[in-house]
């Protein structure tokens, strides 16, 4: 009909943006899926790439929210991979590997802040940056390369749950303090973080037959929808108690159980996907590629300092389950920071007296570990065969030189081709 148009010429050109957007993104997803590569770096690369040919004119409010969706949906697919009593188990067993992570990879940011001449609390931010993994990066490189099932990663997972736990009481005190309350505010605020944390996990861990029972439904639709909108409300509540949304979307995930959720995993599979590619790339598209020269340096070397770091805590925290390889795997995993480290950057980024450096610093550092880990832990398993083959080259010879004759190449065989048990035999 005449008159009846749909959207205005501007709503149409954005339309056809969006959907070149999803288009470009469709590509480079069908290249690492080709390649059997993660499509992490791909997305950061081209949201860099599109940013510096288009002005950043995104609503800050909308790519606040759909950041929040990509992450919550993220974690609670990941959440849904794991029994609730397992998790907490294996949070017991990983605090020496949870201290561990937070005495190497807090200091690093900390002293680098304090060279460049900050005060305490900016370098106490950039500390937290250095810190804590990206449990999105994470969850979506494991699936996408299919280790979720591996040996190493439940212990890789209850080091990014302390590290999410962690946040409950850092984000709340340092926002206090940068905003110029007192410690005393700053404490209260990270003690009630803490209490909401504690609350949420005891209610998952009691009422998660009961929570997967009401949610059930025959109908696809009735499920989905009741789902997401749980997620949602939680999320937003946590946010407003200063805890992570997507902590408590993963404790909701460990919480549904059953054939509710294999329904959730099928249906929220691909709308975890579109956002989690939106995501990625608009956290690449809003890196000031101006600014990437005069902190690329720095950013660098806590890049390198940082890689290793993070190996040996993925190290220290699988040890005791995984051979050589899967702690490679964990530890190269474990090196890519995100969503986290970008909301510790930002509490600081308008505070007047903290430098301007710090903000595009923790950009930088973002995109390069970002990108460089889901490449690191792709040949994990090449650099754990090149570790392990010259020692069990020797422990052949060896072998061979102690066997009576006639057995020396059955012997030498069957020494050579051992594996640690989770190592160099998984294939992922």
């Amino acid at each position: 009909m005449p008159g009846a148009v749909a959207v205005t010429s501007s709503g149409a050109i954005l339309l056809i943006e969006v959907g070149g957007v999803l288009i470009i993104l469709a590509l480079l997803a069908r290249l690492a899926a080709r390649t059997g590569f993660s499509a992490i770096p791909l997305y950061l690369l081209a949201g860099l790439i599109i940013g510096s040919i288009a002005p950043r004119d995104l609503d800050s409010g909308v790519v606040e929210i759909g950041t929040q969706v990509a992450v919550i949906l993220l974690l609670f697919m990941l959440g849904l991979e794991y029994v609730i009593d397992d998790v907490v188990t294996s949070l017991r067993s990983s605090s020496r590997a949870g201290l561990v992570d937070a005495a190497l990879n807090f200091p690093p940011g900390f002293i680098v802040g304090l060279a460049l001449g900050w005060d305490w609390l900016p370098a106490v931010v950039l500390g937290g940056v250095t810190y804590i993994s990206s449990s999105s990066i994470v969850a979506k490189v494991l699936d996408d390369l299919g280790r979720l099932g591996n040996s190493e990663t439940p212990g890789m997972l209850a080091v990014l749950v302390l590290e999410d736990l962690a946040m409950a009481p850092y984000l709340p005190l340092v926002a206090a303090l940068l905003a110029g309350g007192s410690l005393l505010v700053g404490v209260g605020w990270a003690a009630g973080a803490l209490a909401v944390t504690a609350l949420a996990l005891a209610v998952a861990r009691r009422h998660g037959p009961t929570l997967s029972r009401r949610l059930a439904h025959p109908k696809s639709e009735v499920v989905l929808l009741s789902v997401v909108g749980l997620l949602l409300i939680a999320g937003g509540a946590a946010e407003l108690g200063h805890v992570s949304g997507g902590v408590v979307a993963f404790l909701v995930g460990l919480s549904i159980s059953g054939s509710l959720a294999e329904r959730a995993r099928e249906l929220l599979a691909p709308l975890r996907d579109l956002f989690a590619a939106l995501f990625f790339m608009s956290f690449g598209f809003m890196v000031d590629e101006t600014a990437i020269p005069g902190v690329l340096g720095i950013a660098a070397l806590l890049c390198a300092i940082t890689i290793v770091t993070k190996l040996v805590t993925g190290w220290v925290a699988t040890r005791a389950t995984s051979g050589v390889a899967g702690r490679l795997r964990a530890g190269t995993a474990l090196v890519a920071r995100g969503e986290f480290s970008i909301v510790i950057a930002g509490l600081a980024a308008t505070v007047a007296g903290v430098d301007r450096r710090l903000a595009p610093l923790a950009a930088v550092y973002v995109l390069l570990t970002a990108i460089i880990a889901p490449l690191l832990t792709r040949f994990a398993n090449r650099a754990a065969l090149a570790l392990t083959s010259p020692r069990r080259g020797a422990r052949g010879a060896r072998a061979a030189r102690r066997a009576p004759a006639g057995r020396d190449a059955r012997v030498a065989r069957q020494a050579g081709g051992s594996r640690d048990a989770g190592g160099a035999r998984e294939t992922q």
